[in-house]
């Protein structure tokens, strides 16, 4: 009996797992996740808003002669915010999603309780913004979103119009529009924070903002944060029609009178653009915030040598890390855990969906876990000011050549190189690079 109660036992677990990814949960924290991965306390919500942007330019219908045509471009945004106390989650799931595919919709689930009524806050709490990949859609980032929601942000993921799951059209309006859609963003989170008929009032610092991007959005936000593109990508047949990329050209006005102050520092997960020659040494020079750029060291859509890591080589002109998960892909430390609807093939992609979320070497979880601890030391430096997330970022490059040595009491000993808040045996394969501003 004694036996079959030892086999019983793993069974149990199985069901125990399968049952939680049935779930498609997105706010797990594995038991070997760094210390600044953790969930906070506060309880948050999350809601929808749709959004316009007047007098835009319609870039998926320009002709090749002929006046631009405008139009008022359509955001969806979602709103995670500090939830009142006394907040109760509805039944069913707080999110319905579009898998890669663009037509299957499945229930993801999370910590946030859709359309909470906000919390009372003493003070506004700093503002993120993240921005997905091409395609991709507002949820793809929403563990992060969730996971800095409750360490007292107000975070606001896009849908990029033309750029999304199910609403994917010519890549030079992703070109184009990334930056103006998170500047724009930007403003009308101002404008909410500030009116009385918003949730958001009073509750929003729209003057400490943090940027989050993902591939196209890691390049926006590259733009974003002072980084001017080349004139040959400007002049692309396949790019941006009609020079409509020359408003983000390194040294132009119109790139300059982009730059905003209020966002203090940029993530930029796997940013494209490098290995097609839209970023050169010039242009990255002119990055001027704080920015994290983190990688896979095998990513065979944006590179790494000649890619990432270049682009991190050549923002000289600003405090910048560069995190790197050795043997990733594209995927590293980016998209949510694969739903478990995306394992099934579909008749519209030659790929299974799944792939879109997973990397082959490492664990989505993990991963996700790994850079919920660094975004909270890199952006509780930058954007809260928090001086004591220092020690989080100042670590021997190579994870694999920290020591771990500890006295029994769990104080360092004087040879201790571990990297700070993870476990003995738990930073393996990962390096954190650091530059200084010329």
């Amino acid at each position: 009996m004694k036996h079959l109660a030892r086999l019983a036992l793993p069974a149990a677990i199985l069901i125990s797992t399968t049952a939680m990814a049935q779930e498609n949960r997105i706010d797990r924290t594995r038991p070997d996740a760094p210390e600044l991965a953790a969930f906070g306390d506060t309880k948050i919500g999350v809601r929808t808003v749709e959004l316009s942007n007047p007098g835009q330019i319609d870039i998926v219908n320009v002709g090749e002669e002929g006046e631009l045509p405008r139009y008022d471009r359509p955001l969806t945004v979602e709103v995670w915010y500090p939830a009142a106390a006394d907040a109760e989650a509805p039944e069913g799931p707080a999110y319905r999603v579009f898998l890669r595919d663009g037509k299957t919709e499945v229930d993801i689930h999370g910590r946030a309780i859709r359309d909470a009524a906000p919390a009372s806050v003493d003070a506004p709490m700093p503002l993120v913004l993240i921005s997905h990949g091409y395609p991709g859609n507002r949820f793809l980032l929403s563990h992060l979103a969730e996971n800095l929601a409750t360490k007292g942000y107000v975070v606001a993921s896009i849908d990029h119009t033309d750029s999304t799951y199910n609403d994917q059209t010519k890549f030079g309006s992703t070109l184009v529009n990334r930056t103006l859609d998170q500047l724009f963003v930007l403003n009308e989170m101002e404008r909410m924070s500030g009116s009385a008929d918003s949730f958001l009032n009073g509750v929003a610092d729209t003057s400490n903002v943090g940027l989050i991007g993902y591939s196209m959005g890691g390049y926006g936000a590259v733009i974003t944060s002072g980084g001017g593109v080349t004139q040959a990508s400007t002049e692309l047949s396949w790019g941006a029609p009609r020079g409509t990329l020359e408003v983000h050209l390194a040294g132009s006005d119109s790139h300059e009178a982009l730059m905003d102050d209020r966002i203090k520092a940029t993530i930029a997960i796997a940013p494209w653009g490098m290995r097609t020659g839209f970023w050169d040494a010039d242009g990255l020079a002119g990055v001027r915030k704080p920015i994290m750029y983190v990688a896979g060291s095998v990513d065979d859509v944006s590179g790494y040598e000649k890619g990432v890591k270049a682009m991190y080589e050549a923002s000289v002109n600003t405090e910048r890390y560069l995190l790197t998960f050795e043997n990733a892909n594209h995927n590293a430390a980016a998209p949510m855990p694969a739903p478990s609807e995306s394992w099934e093939p579909v008749d519209n992609l030659d790929f299974v969906p799944f792939e879109h979320y997973a990397d082959a070497v490492w664990d989505t979880l993990r991963m996700n876990n790994i850079m919920q601890h660094f975004a909270t030391a890199f952006l509780g430096k930058h954007v809260k000011g928090d001086a004591g997330m220092d020690a989080y970022l100042d670590l021997i490059e190579n994870a694999g050549d920290g020591v771990y040595a500890v006295n029994e009491d769990g104080t360092e000993k004087p040879e201790h190189t571990y990297w700070k808040g993870f476990a003995s045996r738990s930073a393996k394969g990962l390096s954190l690079m650091h530059g200084e501003p010329q």
